[in-house]
C-alpha cells in the first residue's frame, strides 16, 4: 500500500463508532449507519477511514476492551470487505489493534504514541502496519487540566525523536511511521495555533505528519461556535497545516476539506516552484 507516495495531501475521515464523541457521537453507532457513512466518505473523496470505538474527548472515561471490540471489529470487517480503501484503527490498546489488523485494518492510530500499552509496539512491528505516533500530555480523562510546556515545539520534537527511536529499535520500519502533534490533546488554547504555525519543524524530522484540527475546541473557543458550525475555522486550520507541511489531515467534513486541500496543495506547489 503506497498511499503515502501520492503527491498531494491525504484526507483521513473520522468514523467514530461511539455514543459520546465530541462532534459525531451516536451518529454512526451501529454497523449499518457506520458502513453507510464510510460509503459516503468514499464518494466524497476520502483517502483513509479512521475507525474508533472509544471517545478521546477531554474528560472521557476509558471504554472496556470487550465493548470497544464489539463496536469496531464488525465495522472494520465490513468496510475492509466491501471497499478498497485503507482503514485505520484508532486505539491505544494492543489487543484491539491486533484484532483490528486481522480484520483488515492497515494503520494503527495510537493517541498515546506507543506509551499507554507496552505491547503496542510489538503488534505494529509484527504486523508490518503503519503507525501514527501521536503526542498527548496526560490521558483523555485529565489532559486538559492545566497542561504546561516550557518550550512546546521543542518538547514535541524531543518526544517524537524518542518514540521514533523506540519504535525502530523494536522492529517498526521507519517508512511505516507517521507523526501527529496531537491538536487538542493536553494543549492550551494558543498551543494549538503554535503547533500549526511551527508544523514545519516537526515535518523536518523526515516523517509524514498527520494533523487533526477538525471542529476542535480551539476553533470553537476562538469563534464562540458549537462543533457543527466550525467548518470555516477547520478549513483555515487545514489550509495552514498543509502549507506548513502536513501530509494527512484527519477531518469530519470530507467533501468540504477535500476541496480545501486541493486549493492548499495548489498554493503550496506554486510556492515550491517559485
Amino acid at each position: 500500500m503506497e498511499f503515502l507516495q501520492q503527491d498531494r495531501t491525504l484526507i483521513m475521515g473520522a468514523l467514530n463508532v461511539t455514543p459520546d464523541s465530541f462532534s459525531d457521537g451516536g451518529l454512526y453507532f451501529s454497523k449499518g449507519s457506520a458502513t453507510r457513512r464510510a460509503e459516503e466518505m468514499i464518494e466524497e473523496g476520502v483517502d483513509i477511514i479512521d475507525v474508533g470505538g472509544e471517545s478521546t474527548r477531554p474528560g472521557a472515561d476509558p471504554v472496556p476492551k470487550d465493548e470497544e471490540e464489539r463496536r469496531v471489529l464488525p465495522v472494520l470487517q465490513e468496510i475492509s470487505t466491501r471497499f478498497n480503501i485503507p482503514v485505520s484503527i484508532d486505539t491505544y490498546k494492543a489487543d484491539i489493534a491486533r484484532k483490528a489488523l486481522s480484520f483488515g485494518a492497515k494503520i494503527v492510530n495510537d493517541i498515546s504514541g506507543l506509551t499507554f500499552d507496552p505491547e503496542m509496539v510489538n503488534v505494529v512491528a509484527d504486523s508490518d502496519a503503519y503507525v501514527v505516533i501521536m503526542h498527548i500530555k496526560g490521558t483523555p480523562k485529565n489532559m486538559q487540566k492545566n497542561p504546561h510546556y516550557d518550550d512546546l515545539i521543542k518538547e514535541l520534537v524531543v518526544f517524537f525523536q524518542q518514540q521514533i527511536d523506540y519504535a525502530v529499535k523494536n522492529g517498526v520500519q521507519e517508512k511505516k511511521i507517521i507523526l501527529d502533534p496531537g491538536i487538542g490533546f493536553g494543549k492550551r488554547l494558543n498551543d494549538n495555533f503554535a503547533i500549526i504555525n511551527s508544523l514545519d519543524r516537526i515535518a523536518n524530522l523526515g516523517f509524514p505528519v498527520l494533523v487533526g484540527p477538525s471542529r476542535k475546541s480551539f476553533i470553537g473557543l476562538t469563534l464562540n461556535l458549537p462543533p457543527e458550525e466550525r467548518v470555516e475555522g477547520t478549513a483555515a486550520a487545514v489550509t495552514a497545516s498543509i502549507l506548513k507541511g502536513a501530509k494527512i489531515i484527519r477531518v469530519h467534513d470530507i467533501k468540504e476539506m477535500k476541496r480545501v486541500s486541493i486549493i492548499a496543495d495548489a498554493i503550496k506547489r506554486e510556492g515550491a516552484i517559485t
